[in-house]
């Protein structure tokens, strides 16, 4: 009778046991190793870490399982955890305190993830970790303290992501180096440090100089995985490796041109260059009165490691072009300028005597354009520099739906105007002038509204810029596109050669194409409907501008001859 108790007492020792065991997770495999219990996850939907892991389990392994972030308190029950393995799991985000309660973590791999940062005092809550594996992230930068909290870290892993910069005091501040720097002595360091740095972008400019020269002088007990780092940038540098290159201190850059005062002609092309000498390479920029509407070309080249060309491109210099233009030079040491005077003298050749246009009109500069889109129009806008400030503007607004121009008159001081009720399907040309010339060549915008089929959604696929034959393709509310003459462009020509015959627009004749292959034969052509520099001062009864047309705070009033 006495061994039925002792029976009894071995089924509950058996049965305490099995339920003592932490069960797993679904589509997880735990065992048991030599340093103690583990869970092992790999390529399960987990899309975050279990807040109800055992305490007992040392070490975990999610690998290759969307888990995207560490938020802060997921290991609060794992005391116990000494290696965590969280590699290819899409982690983007570590909350600074998402380490906490993991005093006993030795190891943390996090290899092949999308880390763009890491907080690095996050680290103060794991002061036994020996190993630290960050290869294949995106991190771009390491603060001079990264490794402060890291004091018994032997093994540092920073591969294959996007460092271009790092301070050397990152590494002279790594606590096992210290130790070291203060023993003198090899032997007094237990095991060796191990870094890995290769495959990273790095840019050896002046600002690299102080790593350059600390892994020049590494030696034991510091190991580097790769000793051949590469340069990946500047251009002078690319393909150099670190044992190879000389690296000189950051200057400020010092900006100096070929001459400080340009003359030209109108209708000259004048490039005005400056000369930047800086390391790092310099970043320049140039600034004058008419930069918001006037777009010059800038082309940037280097004549030497540290020295920066940059030349602005003017075409066709006008009147309105002369002033001062500045040449700005920057980098992160500091900023140097020098200014260019431009001076545009005017074409000495008389006025013919058949011109339709007064000196002023001739000489005057006039750039249209299209600002904005609304739901059923546009908005234009329009600067003009003018010998006369206080000039009157006309608006010809024609389409081929309409047999007759709409005449738009705008008052001193207005410099914008809005085209409501666009149809659908139609070319529109809106030309401007100043006081009531006829309209000039280049002072004119045409566009075509797409077909109304496609929604407001369609017509944001479209918000793009191609150039076709004299014209820009733009997006315009009303359908899908618009044709908008650029101003250097004559289209006349080329309309009166392809634009196709239309029942509402008897002066565009049938195109007859030159070439039956032609890949441009399926187009409409932007032609002009007596709106050129030939085109005869429209006439008729004129109406305000407030009776029909919605102008705000403007003076302008409106006739359709």
């Amino acid at each position: 009778m006495a061994s039925v108790p002792h029976y009894f007492l071995l089924v509950l020792v058996f049965l305490d046991s099995h339920v003592a065991q932490p069960s797993c997770l679904p589509g997880c495999a735990c065992s048991e190793e030599s340093f103690g219990r583990t869970l092992k996850c790999v390529s399960i939907s987990l899309g975050e870490i279990p807040r109800n892991l055992s305490e007992e389990f040392k070490q975990v392994r999610i690998e290759h399982s969307p888990v995207f972030e560490l938020p802060r308190g997921f290991f609060i029950n794992m005391h116990t955890l000494e290696y965590l393995w969280l590699n290819f799991d899409n982690v983007t985000v570590i909350h600074p305190g998402a380490l906490e309660h993991l005093s006993e973590l030795k190891e943390l791999r996090l290899e092949g993830n999308k880390l763009r940062s890491v907080p690095w005092t996050a680290f103060r809550a794991t002061p036994l970790l020996r190993i630290l594996d960050l290869k294949h992230n995106r991190i771009d930068a390491l603060p001079e303290l990264a490794l402060q909290f890291l004091v018994n870290l032997t093994y540092l892993d920073l591969s294959s992501n996007r460092l271009t910069v790092v301070s050397k005091n990152v590494f002279l501040n790594w606590p096992a180096y210290q130790k070291h720097r203060q023993s003198g002595h090899e032997a007094e360091i237990l095991s060796s440090m191990v870094l890995a740095l290769h495959d990273n972008p790095w840019l050896c400019d002046c600002r690299l100089r102080g790593l350059v020269q600390f892994i020049k002088s590494i030696s034991l007990p510091v190991i580097l995985v790769n000793p051949h780092l590469m340069c990946r940038g500047p251009l002078f540098k690319a393909g150099q490796l670190f044992h190879e290159t000389e690296l000189s201190v950051c200057t400020k850059p010092q900006i100096s041109t070929p001459s400080a005062n340009v003359s030209v002609q109108v209708g000259q092309n004048v490039t005005l260059r400056c000369l930047a000498q800086a390391s790092p390479s310099p970043t320049i920029a140039w600034t004058y009165p008419l930069s918001t509407w006037r777009e010059f070309d800038v082309l940037t080249s280097f004549t030497a490691e540290d020295a920066t060309l940059s030349e602005l491109v003017i075409p066709a210099a006008h009147l309105v072009d002369r002033g001062n233009y500045t040449c700005m030079a920057s980098n992160s040491i500091g900023m140097s300028t020098v200014v260019i005077s431009l001076r545009v003298q005017p074409a000495q050749a008389l006025l013919a005597p058949r011109s339709v246009f007064s000196p002023s009109e001739s000489s005057a500069y006039v750039d249209l354009r299209v600002v904005k889109q609304t739901v059923h129009g546009i908005l234009l806008e329009w600067f003009v520099a003018a010998d006369t400030p206080e000039t009157w503007f006309t608006l010809y607004i024609a389409s081929d739906e309409a047999f007759r121009k709409k005449v738009v008159h705008v008052g001193p001081g207005i410099n914008t105007y809005t085209v409501d009720d666009l149809l659908p399907g139609t070319k529109y040309e809106i030309c401007l002038s100043l006081g009531g010339q006829p309209p000039r060549q280049g002072r004119c915008v045409v566009f075509v509204t797409g077909r109304d089929d496609g929604g407001l959604e369609g017509r944001e696929r479209l918000l793009h810029t191609t150039v076709i034959l004299c014209a820009v393709l733009l997006a315009v509310p009303v359908g899908a596109y618009a044709w908008a003459a650029q101003a250097p462009c004559s289209c006349r020509g080329w309309g009166q050669r392809w634009c196709l015959h239309r029942r509402k627009a008897p002066r565009c004749p049938q195109a007859v194409p030159e070439h039956r292959d032609d890949p441009y034969r399926d187009h409409t052509a932007v032609c002009e409907d007596g709106l050129g520099p030939g085109g005869a001062e429209p006439e008729g009864d004129e109406q305000r501008a407030g009776e029909g047309d919605d102008h705000r705070g403007g003076l302008a009033w409106t006739s359709s001859p």
